[in-house]
C-alpha cells in the first residue's frame, strides 16, 4: 500500500508492506502524482515497510530524483538498517536525507509485520 498526502510545503509518501518487484506496476503512477504536487520537501515514510528489494530501491531513487530536479529534497523516515543496506548496495544513499530522530509507532510497525509474515 502506498498513500500520498500533501501540505503546503511537503509531500508525504507512506509505504506499508512489501516494496518490491510485485508492486512495481504502481510505481510510475505514484511517481507522477508526487511530481505533480511540486512540493519542495518529499518525506518517504518507511515505518510500515516489511521488505524492500532493488526494484523498491529504484522506485525510491526515482522519487528522490524527481524531487531533486525541482530543487527539492527527499527524506527517508522510519527506514530500517536492512532497507538502508539495500540503498547502499544500489549506491543511492546520497540521494536522501535520513530522519534519524523519527521513532516509528511500534504498534503500527509490528502490526504490518504480523500481517505480512
Amino acid at each position: 500500500m502506498i498513500e500520498i498526502s500533501a501540505s503546503a510545503s511537503t509531500a508525504t509518501v507512506t509505504i506499508a508492506g512489501d516494496l518490491d518487484l510485485a508492486e512495481r506496476a504502481q510505481f510510475p503512477e505514484v511517481t507522477a502524482r508526487v511530481s505533480g504536487l511540486r512540493r519542495q520537501l518529499l518525506v518517504i515514510d518507511m515505518c510500515g515497510v516489511t521488505f524492500m528489494d532493488s526494484t523498491g530501491a529504484a522506485f525510491l531513487m526515482a522519487l528522490a530524483d524527481a524531487s531533486a530536479k525541482r530543487g527539492g529534497a527527499a527524506v527517508l523516515r522510519g527506514i530500517s538498517d536492512r532497507e538502508l543496506f539495500v540503498l547502499d548496495i544500489c549506491g543511492a544513499l546520497g540521494l536522501f536525507r535520513i530522519d534519524a530522530d523519527h521513532a516509528c509507532d511500534a504498534s503500527r510497525r509490528s502490526s504490518f509485520r504480523r500481517l505480512n509474515a
